[in-house]
């Protein structure tokens, strides 16, 4: 079973966090996934405890299984 991982820089601190899904389409193509870590970011859901969006830039995205297929790296 593949999982995606979706690698986002804090928007304070330049922390990287990951938001890991199992059960993911494996068909996605970087583009696509790109434009809905995008749309996570604008939304500014996620925040830590003093309230700083924790994933406020999109800088990775992998599909992870025995090996990794990297989508986009900005990192």
């Amino acid at each position: 079973m593949k999982s995606l991982d979706l690698a986002f820089r804090s928007a304070i601190g330049g922390a990287v966090h990951h938001l890991k899904l199992k059960y993911v389409n494996t068909d996605l193509d970087a583009d696509t996934v790109k434009a809905a870590m995008q749309q996570i970011a604008d939304a500014g859901i996620f925040v830590d405890k003093n309230g700083d969006q924790i994933y406020a830039k999109p800088i990775s995205a992998t599909y992870e299984d025995e090996q990794d297929q990297v989508l986009f790296d900005e990192a």
